[in-house]
This record gives C-alpha cells, structure tokens and sequence, in this order.
C-alpha cells in the first residue's frame, strides 16, 4: 500500500487577475512535507504569479492556500516568515556592500526575539542572540554549502554560482519549514547546475525542510524534485512524478516538446 504523505501546503482553487488578464484559473497544488515538488511551465504561465500569491506579494481573486491549517491568505507578506516560509527570489538580491556573513544573517531576521529598541543600542540580550546566530549559520549553513572560505570577504566580485549559494543561505537562515526557490538554477553553468544540485540534496537529506522550486532547466528539475505540477496559461494540465511528466501528452506538446 502506498503512504499517503501529509501535506505541509495545500493550494485549493487558487485565481488570479491583472486587469482583464487571468494570470491563474483554478491552481491546485499538493506540497507533501519533507519532499521536493516542482512547478513548471512556459514563460507566462503563471509559475511567478503563483509563488507570489503563496509569500503574499500578491493577492487572490478566490480560493485558498492551508500551510499547517492556517489559512495564509488572511496573513501579511511579513507574517509567513515568522511561520516558517522562505524564499528566493529570481534575480539575485544581495547587498554588495555587506560582507558574506551579513547578507546571510539577514535571513534569520524574522526570527529575532529582542525587541527594537534592544538590537538597535545593541544590549546584552540582542548581542547575545546575535552571536548565536553567527555560530548557528557558521556551524551548519557556512559548512553545508562549502561558503567558510567566503565569510569575510564582500559581495562584490564572487562568482555568480557562488551568490547563488549565498542567497541560498540566507534563505536557510531562518530555518524555514517551507523553502521557496525561484529559479535556483537559472544563469548558471553546467559546473554550478550539479554543483547547486548537489547542495540542495544535501540540504533535503539532513533537515526536515520542505522545498517548492520553479525552473526552466529541466534536467536538474527531473534529477532532484520528487513531483512536478505544469502550468500552461495560468492553468494546471499535469501533477505527477517526473518520469510520468517525462511521458504527458499535454506536457510534450505545451512545453517539453518531443525531445
């Protein structure tokens, strides 16, 4: 008999509207916890809009999203944060400015327990907290994707893979439950594609983080998600496993093609 795994996110009739444009008609979306599910598509269809409803950039005409039976759509975008909910975004994010270490600390700002006040004159409770927070990222997030080297060092001038990384790790930060990664893949080369993949299994195989990706590079898609949902003209036409999205009518003729 086949276990029936629980849900962590549950997307139920989701729409969506700019204007006169329907950008999504009906989603519905499964994310089974501690596993990794891939939404994919053609430009335009609706991938974007989507995870932008979920971390509540942006709102839904109707319908509902349950994250551990709690209805995020009547939460603030700042809010799904505190719950467990981290994203990346598309094009990198970083500050140039701050050192490796201070951009990824910043992921974990949601979860700070001192109050304003106390971080901003920087007292006793906040300094300690703020230590524990540099010892938990070096410790775990610095080793697990091979950034002790970069600590220290700015922004400014690292690799692009290697941002990606750090991005990545900021996001890690907060010890998110559901990890939402926007295109992790896109402008990388062969070397940082598997390099990525790599870190992202590591990442799935020693914590119990949830992780919901969208990409185009259909090769690391197939190679790490565990099931996949198409979008096709902000409509769902397929969930399955990847060999059974591999072999869809509908999804070879909307997107993969015969190849």
């Amino acid at each position: 008999m086949i276990q029936q795994l629980e849900n962590l996110l549950q997307v139920s009739d989701i729409n969506v509207s700019f204007g006169g444009l329907k950008a999504l008609s009906n989603v519905n979306l499964s994310v089974p916890s501690n596993r990794v599910t891939a939404v994919i598509g053609p430009n335009g269809a609706g991938k974007t809009t989507l995870f932008n409803v979920i971390s509540g950039f942006y709102s839904a005409d109707s319908g509902s999203i349950q994250y551990e039976k709690m209805d995020l759509l009547t939460m603030p975008a700042h809010s799904r944060s505190k719950i467990g909910i981290s994203r990346t975004f598309q094009n990198i994010a970083l500050f140039p400015g701050m050192s490796v270490l201070e951009n990824i600390k910043l992921g974990a700002h949601a979860q700070l327990k001192t109050n304003v006040f106390s971080a901003a004159i920087y007292l006793g409770s906040a300094a300690r907290e703020e230590r524990a927070i540099s010892e938990r990222i070096y410790d775990r997030l610095l080793n697990l994707l091979e950034l002790e080297d970069y600590a220290d060092r700015s922004i400014s001038g690292l690799p692009y893979g290697i941002q990606k990384r750090i991005e990545l790790a900021r996001a890690l930060a907060g010890e998110p439950k559901l990890l939402m990664l926007d295109e992790p893949f896109a402008g990388m080369n062969t070397a940082e594609k598997a390099n990525m993949a790599n870190h992202m299994r590591q990442i799935i195989e020693r914590t119990n983080i949830t992780v919901l990706l969208i990409d185009h590079d259909m090769e690391s898609i197939m190679s790490i998600a565990d099931s996949i949902s198409v979008l096709n003209f902000g409509s769902l036409i397929a969930s399955g496993t990847p060999s059974e999205i591999q072999k869809n009518p509908a999804v070879i003729d909307a997107y993969l093609g015969e190849e």
